[in-house]
């Protein structure tokens, strides 16, 4: 699959659900692996803030992203909706600290997007698989997420209050797709005791039932009702039973629930990838949410590209006969035994270390050892299969070494171990040569990695 961005500007409009004051944010189509980026134009030099968990600063009442004193908030809304529709690259400039809250909901970002549409570039989407069962746990409130091994993306969500109004509630996406029907105009809530506090913690300035599902579900005279609408400016109300409060009626019995879970999505997002896995978050909250993704983000820093999916089960994309055809090594030297993966700028190759490898007659008698140095080749190999795939004709082609840098070896490779070459373009093929990484895995570690140069030349 390839990264996706904007095909075109937008533009919303709107108070900040904090500040009130009147914010306009323009999303723009940026080049591969941006990114989701925030820039703040209303001040000077218009610094630009990443949109990933670990410069997450705050999470009071919304997801808070800051490089040094410069801040944006409430970006958890438009985050879903961008990761939602696909999209992996976008610009995002905002005049003011926090995003338009518009109605309170997704739905305004999801259908400017549709409207505009979305268009794919070149580069290969860069998934985060889950591989093994990952759990985060607050012991204090209760509050957990936890993501399972899965092929596609989905998210369950359930909420729990000590509200006879909101108790426990469910909610679910099965694939992101269903996002826009189902999730996008679910609406932000509070309850109506929160009010206060949260107005003397400088909060909800632009708060208002335009904006808001307000519930009412903890016995307060009229008098004081009014006096909260008085602080909050907006018209008195008066209410007799517990219930919701809002200007147009829940778009869902759940609605808080999806709008819980459209919270989740959008810090998840801050991942800085998609995923693959399915998530599962009781209680969650935008601090919790946002721990989930700084863990999965730190397992993204320790190493550069996550280990291939290998499932031998399946068919792979060229056998050795296949191989053979394109290669011109043959025994003792044709170390790539098949390629299970390959996108426009990378390759997956794999080689079964046996026993009867020729060279483990002297590298070592005791100890057999696979050579560093023909990891290495075996790297540019699968890389080769990546080079010539560029072309017309592929077999009348050969491609031959030209340079190697950064050269590292990690854990040695011995008989029975199954090496996995993930070997990626670095620069664009010109003039027949190519800058690549490769990498070898053994399970899930790095074994040996380097970057090589290779030149593509037609047969005589």
């Amino acid at each position: 699959m390839k990264q996706i961005t904007l095909k075109a500007p937008f533009t919303v409009k709107g108070k900040g659900l904090h500040t009130g004051r009147e914010i306009e944010a323009e999303f723009l189509p940026a080049p591969e692996n941006t990114g989701y980026k925030f820039q703040r134009t209303d001040l000077e030099n218009e610094p630009i803030i990443d949109a990933l968990a670990e410069n997450v600063v705050s999470t009071t009442r919304g997801t808070v992203i800051a490089k040094g004193d410069v801040q944006i908030s409430t970006i958890e809304h438009s985050m879903a909706a961008l990761y939602a529709s696909g999209i992996d690259n976008c610009l995002i400039k905002i005049n003011g600290p926090e995003m338009p809250i518009l109605d309170g909901s997704a739905r305004e970002f999801v259908a400017k997007i549709a409207e505009v549409g979305t268009e794919e570039q070149n580069q290969d989407k860069d998934f985060y698989i889950v591989k093994q069962k990952m759990e985060v746990r607050d012991t204090e409130t209760g509050a957990s997420i936890v993501v399972l091994p899965d092929t596609e993306f989905s998210l369950d969500v359930m909420v729990q209050y000590p509200s006879p109004v909101l108790t426990n509630q469910f909610a679910t996406l099965e694939h992101l797709d269903e996002f826009a029907e189902k999730i996008a105009d679910s609406r932000t809530f509070v309850f109506v005791r929160e009010i206060e506090p949260l107005v003397n913690a400088n909060l909800i300035k632009g708060g208002d039932l335009q904006n808001a599902v307000v519930i009412y579900d903890s016995p307060m005279g009229q008098e004081q009702l009014d006096r909260l609408a008085d602080i909050m400016g907006v018209d008195h109300k008066e209410v007799s039973e517990f219930g919701y409060i809002q200007e147009r009626p829940l778009t869902s019995e759940n609605e808080p629930a999806r709008h819980k879970l459209m919270d989740v999505l959008g810090d998840i997002a801050l991942i800085g990838r998609p995923l693959k896995g399915k998530v599962i978050a009781v209680r969650p909250g935008h601090s919790i949410n946002t721990t989930f993704a700084k863990k999965i983000r730190r397992e993204i820093k320790r190493q550069d590209v996550q280990a291939p999916v290998y499932d031998p089960n399946v068919e792979p994309l060229m056998d050795n006969n296949r191989i053979r055809e394109l290669l011109p090594h043959r025994y003792p030297f044709l170390l790539v035994d098949k390629v299970i993966e390959k996108g426009t700028n990378h390759i997956v190759g794999v080689k079964n270390i046996t026993a009867n490898e020729p060279y483990f007659l002297g590298h070592f008698p005791q100890e057999p050892v696979m050579p560093g140095v023909l990891q290495i080749e075996a790297m540019a190999q699968t890389g080769g299969l990546l080079v010539l795939s560029t072309v017309d004709d592929p077999d009348k082609y050969s491609t031959y070494f030209m340079k190697i840098d950064n050269v590292k070896f990690r854990q040695k490779v011995v008989p029975g171990d199954t090496l996995l070459f993930h070997v990626s373009f670095m620069t664009e093929l010109r003039r027949g040569c190519a800058m690549m990484k490769g990498y070898a895995f053994v399970g899930e570690k790095i074994v040996s990695e380097c970057e090589f140069m290779a030149q593509i030349i037609k047969n005589k």
